[in-house]
């Protein structure tokens, strides 16, 4: 896929513009309200595992809500269901400031108002990410993330040192108001914001449902599930830095809130310099060996911050942490969303965060463990050593280049007119469809519907089989399930350009007359001594 060599490209687009400036002071607050919560918590406990579970709080909602929060933001119209994520956060977030001011926190307290926060992240994230590919052409996406990247560590380099200054000279509860004010520019530049809307010709699907067909369409990616195994595995080694920095900054460079927001801001500096080279990096190196380098990169950091007692150290080593940061994350986000057609895109992306933040939530637990039973020196250094088996994986599963299939809908599905008189629910329905092979054909045509198999599955078949005439050996017939008619016109539906290819090589080995015969029926669970199913447009059968 050509790029384009400019991080700016996406600013051309002016909806891009107005929301990614909304965005800089939502994450401004969310940073501000992270340092207090951060700082609150080391006053309330003297546990590095309480202290851990603030980031845990934060992410554990990403990873349990976020398979229905992509569903719906495949099913729903995205800017209301972000608008919802946003109010709901602005009001905790107030109650949060209010219940801080009025003395009446507690460590578990503070967890759940963090947890709630969290899910209503993990609401935002899908329908935002995905609305992406609705903002800007295909081409500008991977800079459109590398820019949403950047901004979010724009205010990293300045919002924590910001909420240290908050936190040390108001408080904490000072802090969460900001963050409560924060929210107002993105809900304002959401409400004015007007997406085009695209007449469904389907209903919609039931939740559960939705969720499955995400689940079922990344299981049956493998380039995908390489995807979401290695942000797995980074996210949770990299979030020790995270999860332990206050603890860090309070017994081994011996700050306070102050120097905490410092060292996160640091963390910051470097994300954008990350964010800054992400382009050229990815033309001069494959998606594999970019991401061996973070790694790498953010190992040793990890271990810079373990042994280093220096404040001025400590800063410094937290800068290529940061660059390694974005540069996997965005790396990961940008592959999933080009690996995925529009119609699961906030679905796959979910569960891409339910991998990376359940890595997250995951690794916070056992990082702060670590740190209570030993010292957080030891849990930087096991860390550390995590990261450098996310490198060694690679070798078995590298990640893939960006997909350049074309993955539009395929769009020349035309609804067959059915002499029965059907209801959109009814089925279930039976699809069979005739090929004749020739002997010398055989093997090609197993390897293609073997592919074949795949795509069907995938798209939302059930019972997918391959029988062969034992009387006419020359006919084979592939034949599939699906639940309902609207399911059928939904599977047909969601094939792709790419899929195309398969589809216009069994042809090409097809030896009848014509194209294959495609044979549409309803099963009938049991006999009717009389089926008075009116049909259409036929007197006779």
């Amino acid at each position: 896929m050509a790029e384009r060599t400019s991080i700016t490209a996406p600013f051309r687009h002016e909806t891009f513009r107005t929301l990614w400036l909304a965005t800089l002071f939502s994450n401004l607050g969310g940073l501000v309200q992270a340092v207090g919560a951060g700082w609150m918590m080391t006053t309330l406990t003297t546990s590095h595992n309480m202290v851990a579970l603030v980031q845990a709080s934060n992410t554990l909602p990403i990873m349990v809500f976020s398979i229905a929060a992509g569903a719906l933001a495949d099913n729903f119209d995205r800017r209301s269901v972000m608008l919802v994520a946003q109010s709901g956060m602005a009001l905790v977030s107030l109650l949060l400031a209010v219940t801080a001011w009025m003395g009446l926190l507690n460590p578990w307290l503070l967890l759940m108002f963090t947890f709630l926060i969290g899910c209503g992240t993990a609401l935002f994230n899908p329908s935002w990410q995905a609305s992406m590919g609705d903002i800007v052409p295909r081409e500008d996406l991977p800079g459109a993330v590398a820019l949403n990247a950047m901004g979010f560590n724009m205010m990293r380099s300045v919002g924590p040192a910001v909420g240290g200054m908050i936190v040390a000279f108001a408080g904490a509860s000072a802090a969460f108001a900001v963050n409560a004010v924060s929210y107002l520019a993105l809900i304002g530049a959401l409400w004015r914001w007007k997406p085009q809307k695209v007449k469904a010709r389907l209903p919609r699907e039931h939740l559960g449902s939705a969720m499955w067909a995400g689940v079922r369409y990344v299981s049956l990616s493998p380039n995908l599930l390489s995807v979401l195994f290695r942000g797995f595995l980074f996210g949770f080694a990299a979030i020790v830095i995270m999860a332990l920095l206050p603890s860090v900054a309070e017994e081994y460079v011996g700050g306070g809130a102050l120097v905490y927001g410092t060292l996160l801001g640091c963390f910051g500096l470097g994300a954008i310099a990350g964010a800054v080279v992400n382009g050229r990096v990815r033309q001069l190196f494959s998606n594999e060996v970019i991401v061996r380098i973070a790694c790498l990169g953010f190992a040793l950091s990890c271990l810079g911050l373990a042994f280093s007692r220096d404040p001025i150290l400590s800063h410094f080593v937290l800068l290529p942490a940061g660059a390694c940061w974005v540069l996997s994350l965005s790396l990961f986000n940008v592959s999933i969303q080009l690996s995925a057609p529009r119609w699961v895109v906030g679905r796959a992306l979910s569960l891409y965060q339910t991998a990376t933040f359940g890595g997250m939530a995951g690794g916070s637990w056992v990082w702060g463990l670590t740190a209570d039973a030993a010292d957080p020196q030891w849990a930087l250094v096991l860390a550390a050593g995590v990261l450098v088996l996310c490198l060694v994986v690679g070798l078995r599963l590298p990640l893939p280049q960006f997909n350049e299939r074309d993955l539009n809908p395929l769009d020349t599905f035309n609804e067959p007119l059915l002499k029965l008189d059907l209801m959109p629910r009814s089925g279930p329905i039976m699809i069979m469809i005739d090929y004749q092979i020739a002997q010398e054909d055989i093997p090609r045509f197993l390897a293609l519907m073997s592919e074949r198999r795949r795509i069907r599955i995938r798209d939302g078949a059930r019972q997918w089989g391959l029988l062969r005439d034992l009387e006419k050996p020359y006919v084979w017939v592939e034949s599939y399930h699906v639940p309902t008619w609207v399911d059928y016109v939904r599977h047909n539906l969601r094939r792709t350009k790419a899929d195309a290819d398969n589809t216009e090589q069994l042809r090409a080995l097809h030896r009848g007359p014509g194209m294959p015969v495609v044979h549409r029926m309803i099963e009938r669970q049991t006999v009717p001594l009389d089926d008075t199913t009116p049909l259409r447009d036929s007197p006779e059968v």
